[in-house]
């Protein structure tokens, strides 16, 4: 019999980070161009408004892009949790937690004083053919993701979800290793993911460059981020989208070297392609 276990701070687990924009085709191209990472198509969401491609990695996490569907009812996209993602090309819009018993988690949740949603049915065919399907929740008030993490668990096979050739799109990395999340309010952002997750106090640290005070839950994905000035991109990010992430980080298999880098925590994060991807993608090195 396996139990599961309640999700706290050591065990927070990325399932993947999503970005949001209206035309696939053209994130997929870009992000490549930028990054050197390769993506393959994933296929058609069932909500008939969207459709995927994906960077996978090592760790079983992957990178979503997501696009519009042609012919996307306007109306749909609209109401859509990442509707204003995707008509604007926002980018990094949501993060999705793997968990082994959604119900079980969406109880201790509650009981904790977090708000919660209902565990949802959905899925996609993949362009092969392949049915696959999944369950989530989505956790906190805000759109599916931004704030808190959503909840995600398979019923098919999730190496099928994750690969949909069979393998990883890049080796070059391990996984997503953070996710950057632009806050209003940093001690009330602390206090809430502590609440949630039983954390510990985080480490803190001012990075001028990024324009933000950062809190960095040691051990864990989560990094939260409130902008030192009224009119920084972070400001005006969080202005526009309210409380979402604004970052991911990668974690890399070896030294990057050239690349523009900033120290976070002791640990060298090297930016990739900022200007030609129109939002943060980094990458560290983890012992």
């Amino acid at each position: 019999m396996v139990l599961a276990l309640p999700v706290c701070g050591a065990e927070l687990k990325i399932d993947h980070v999503t970005l949001a924009g209206a035309r696939l085709q053209e994130m997929r191209e870009g992000f490549t161009a930028a990054t050197g990472i390769p993506t393959e198509y994933g296929g058609a969401h069932a909500n008939h408004i969207t459709e995927m491609a994906l960077a996978s990695f090592p760790d079983g996490s992957y990178l979503e892009l997501m696009g519009i569907q042609k012919g996307a009812d306007a109306g749909a996209v609209a109401t859509h949790t990442w509707g204003r993602f995707l008509r604007d090309n926002g980018g990094p819009c949501a993060f999705a937690l793997r968990v082994m018993d959604v119900t079980a988690e969406i109880q201790r949740l509650s009981k904790a004083g977090i708000r919660v949603g209902d565990a949802e049915k959905s899925g996609r065919t993949r362009p092969d053919g392949v049915a696959l399907s999944w369950e989530t929740a989505d956790v906190g008030s805000g759109p599916r993701g931004s704030f808190f993490p959503f909840l995600i668990r398979d019923f098919t096979s999730r190496e099928n979800r994750a690969y949909p050739s069979g393998r990883p799109t890049s080796t070059r990395f391990r996984g997503v290793g953070l996710v950057v999340i632009g806050v209003r309010d940093l001690e009330g952002s602390i206090a809430q993911y502590r609440k949630a997750f039983q954390l510990p106090e985080p480490k803190r640290q001012r990075d001028r460059a990024f324009d933000a005070d950062l809190a960095w839950f040691e051990g864990t994905p989560v990094a939260l981020a409130v902008s030192l000035t009224r009119d920084s991109w972070l400001a005006q990010r969080i202005s526009h989208y309210g409380d979402s992430p604004c970052a991911f980080v990668l974690t890399a298999t070896s030294r990057m070297t050239g690349r523009k880098a900033s120290n976070w925590f002791g640990r060298s994060i090297f930016w990739m392609g900022d200007a030609k991807l129109g939002w943060h993608l980094g990458a560290w090195m983890v012992p």
